[in-house]
């Protein structure tokens, strides 16, 4: 029995963003040169107008410097987080993204978020555009194989192999077969 695929909350979303905006004192104007969007298309997502691709939650999320998890996540903030498989949900923007992501924990006060990425079968997977991020990123197979795009270079992953990589160059899981994947993936806040 597969859990409930849900749409992610765009309201949520976009006043999560507007909040965190506001905290940071910056215009819609510096946050969207900022991530190379329009302030037009900043506008609507904080108004819950429209959906946007991971990757640019994941830069506005960089631009204000708050964990993307926590963006998505609509679980009150606790300095303990539970969460029981039973009552996760998957969170989806848009069904031809290629993925859709599980979030496992998430905390503001943790630099670690923990989500499980399900890679759809490569029939159903378009992506092609490599994402990046400030994070680092550790990656689990857990099921399935892919290839590891990861700077210019293909990787073929299976079951069990691991991967720790800088988020800031160009990465991209693509499936290898119709079977799809999941990755458990774990983005570590850069110290440095």
């Amino acid at each position: 029995m597969g859990r409930e695929r849900i749409p992610i909350d765009l309201r949520h979303i976009g006043a999560k963003i507007k909040q965190a905006r506001l905290k940071s004192k910056k215009t819609q104007q510096q946050i969207a040169d900022q991530c190379g969007i329009s302030k037009s298309l900043l506008s609507k997502i904080e108004n819950g107008q429209t959906a946007s691709a991971v990757a640019t939650l994941s830069k506005i999320s960089d631009a204000l410097e708050i964990p993307l998890s926590w963006v998505l996540d609509d679980h009150p903030e606790s300095d303990l987080v539970l969460q029981p498989k039973a009552k996760r949900q998957f969170q989806v923007d848009d069904d031809n993204m290629g993925y859709s992501y599980e979030l496992l924990a998430k905390a503001r006060f943790s630099n670690v978020e923990p989500t499980i990425v399900h890679v759809t079968p490569k029939d159903m997977n378009d992506r092609q555009e490599p994402y990046t991020h400030s994070q680092d990123e550790f990656i689990y197979i857990i099921e399935g194989s892919i290839y590891l795009y990861y700077d210019e270079q293909k990787h073929l992953m299976e079951k069990g192999d691991t991967a720790y990589f800088k988020g800031k160059n160009p990465h991209l899981f693509i499936p290898i077969d119709n079977d799809g994947a999941k990755v458990l993936t774990i983005f570590v806040d850069r110290q440095d």
